[in-house]
């Protein structure tokens, strides 16, 4: 009998994601100066606006003297490899797991390349309303987040299965 094949095919759409990441952050660096700059998007809601983030999400440890550079660095690579190894585990055709688990290592690895590179992640999308501003972040936040409300929602509701 032979095995299942397993979902780290998937693992292709975790490097597309990295690409586009590391590609539109050099694009941030290069196009948006000076950092802090807002440039219009969608006026009243979305700017593109160069940060730089030392810390985790929303400057979480961003004053903290650069231990932290490295602790996101091996969180993040216990995190990714421990998905790795979930992929391993899961069948080919079972994308409601395997899409959310690529995405979160692509964003993960792709601001892990920052933290390697830069000691800092590069943000440029900046949503707001009025006076509210969310933090900034970027396309690697953008898969760690869509990645884990996928996973919630998908183990949330059972696949529906088919009556034979």
């Amino acid at each position: 009998m032979h095995p299942k094949p397993n979902a780290l095919p998937w693992l292709l759409l975790s490097a597309l994601w990295i690409a586009l990441d590391q590609l539109t952050k050099w694009w941030a660096v290069t196009a948006l100066q000076p950092a802090g700059m807002p440039y219009p998007v969608i006026p009243g809601f979305l700017n593109w606006t160069l940060a730089f983030n030392p810390g985790a999400a929303f400057s979480f440890l961003a004053q903290n003297g650069g231990w932290q550079r490295w602790f996101f660095v091996l969180l993040a690579l216990v995190i990714s490899s421990a998905l790795v190894v979930w992929l391993t585990r899961t069948a080919r055709r079972a994308w409601r797991t395997a899409l959310p688990l690529a995405l979160v290592i692509g964003g993960a690895l792709g601001n892990l390349i920052d933290r390697l590179h830069a000691s800092q992640v590069t943000d440029f999308i900046q949503v707001y309303y009025r006076d509210w501003y969310y933090p900034t972040f970027n396309v690697a936040d953008c898969g760690i987040t869509v990645g884990a409300v996928l996973l919630i929602l998908f183990g949330l509701r059972p696949p529906a299965h088919k009556v034979h």
